[in-house]
């Protein structure tokens, strides 16, 4: 079993008991619709304020009363079976059906979703793929809302590959997460070399390939219970645990994500990869602030003055920018000035993050803040400076947050 990060506390009732039996939700799974008994008891420890109620037939007709959640299994190769399927759904009813579907493809998934299904997964299901869809149908069945306004995005741009974008990346969110409380998130959108679960010494944390396993409904995600927390505080959605294409993503897909996560979060550090793409783009016209992080060398310099002027020409060079000159040690310096640079560039570094990797190596190593390794260091001085700069800029400070 994959070990959920304790994800669906949110389900469990402040009283700590069930009042009864009419206010508890229930689930009815068909036999082999999850793969066995054993699976089913697994996902069922997940809510264990939910009552799971395993049935014997393929589809129970009539369907047991009193169901908030059915989930059935069905044979995508059968069309007789699928056009069954559709008629069935079209009856309509209260209960929410999640079909996990054998052979599946793209056109038998669009007809029961249009026909009604509340959400079609892939067979043989995996749990975080079925755990986040019953959490967002359940979730909605419950009164109330987080009431929170739209928080802010900011996108973490690398200048090129190796410049150390994602560690500051994690650390400014576990800093950021341990002084404002729990509304930070990391979305590490790398989605081929992703490394901020390991950094974090999350290797189990959803990933954006569960979250788009579990349906179509990306923006209804429930990101704030569903995503990993660290010790800090902050929240993780990590990058796929294998290389995934990176087509993977759809400007659309990025859209939704960017909606749920502004939702459910304060504030939302989107580390990207060091390559434009369709989606990429999207992300970097939907966040409110963009932080491009280089390094000092001639080469670094060339790639930051070529992504300014793609930023430019994307219309992007009104949106607030910080320039982060990453790992500056005094060798470096000697070799090429920040003020040559800064020349070449065309404009100054808004921060520049001295060079201290025995501090940072071991932070990432054991998935701790860099305070927790040394405290007082001058790159730990440095990154609270850019943590500060790039809340501060956003929308969200505005709303008294305590983030500095």
């Amino acid at each position: 079993m994959v070990d959920l990060p304790r994800i669906f506390r949110s389900l469990t009732p402040a009283s700590g008991d069930r009042e009864g039996s009419a206010k508890v939700q229930r689930v009815g799974v068909v036999e082999n619709a999850v793969g066995g008994l054993e699976r089913f008891a697994s996902i069922a420890a997940l809510f264990p304020h939910v009552a799971f109620e395993p049935l014997v037939d393929s589809w129970p007709e009539p369907a047991p009363g009193g169901l908030d959640v059915l989930v059935v299994n069905l044979d995508g190769a059968s069309a007789e079976a699928v056009d069954a399927a559709v008629r069935r759904l079209a009856t309509g009813g209260t209960t929410n059906l999640i079909v996990t579907l054998r052979d599946a493809d793209v056109t038998t998934t669009r007809r029961l979703m249009r026909a009604g299904a509340a959400d079609v997964l892939t067979w043989p299901v995996s749990e975080p793929a079925l755990a986040l869809s019953l959490e967002r149908l359940l979730a909605t069945r419950r009164p109330g809302g987080t009431g929170r306004s739209s928080g802010a995005v900011v996108a973490i741009l690398k200048a090129g590959g190796g410049v150390g974008a994602t560690s500051l990346a994690v650390q400014m969110a576990a800093r950021l997460a341990a002084a404002g409380g729990d509304e930070v998130c990391l979305a590490d959108l790398d989605l081929q070399f992703g490394a901020a679960a390991l950094y974090l010494d999350l290797p189990e944390a959803i990933t954006l390939a569960d979250c788009l396993s579990s349906g179509p409904n990306l923006a209804d995600t429930p990101f704030a219970t569903a995503l990993a927390r660290h010790r800090s505080g902050a929240r993780l959605l990590a990058a796929p645990r294998e290389i995934v294409p990176l087509e993977m993503l759809s400007p659309d897909q990025v859209e939704a994500l960017l909606n749920g996560l502004r939702r459910d979060f304060g504030l939302t550090l989107v580390d990207l990869p060091p390559v434009w793409t369709a989606w990429t783009n999207q992300v970097l016209h939907h966040a409110d602030h963009i932080a491009l992080v280089t390094q000092l060398s001639v080469a670094h310099v060339q790639l930051v003055k070529r992504q300014l002027r793609v930023l430019s020409a994307q219309g992007l060079d009104g949106r607030p920018i910080t320039l982060v000159c990453n790992g500056v040690s005094a060798d470096q310096s000697a070799l090429v000035s920040l003020k040559t640079a800064e020349r070449a560039i065309g404009r100054a570094f808004d921060v520049v993050i001295p060079d201290d990797r025995r501090a940072m190596t071991a932070a990432i190593n054991e998935g701790v803040e860099l305070s927790a390794v040394r405290r007082g260091t001058k790159l730990e001085k440095a990154v609270g400076e850019l943590s500060a700069r790039l809340a501060a800029a956003t929308p969200v400070a505005a709303q008294d947050r305590p983030w500095s």
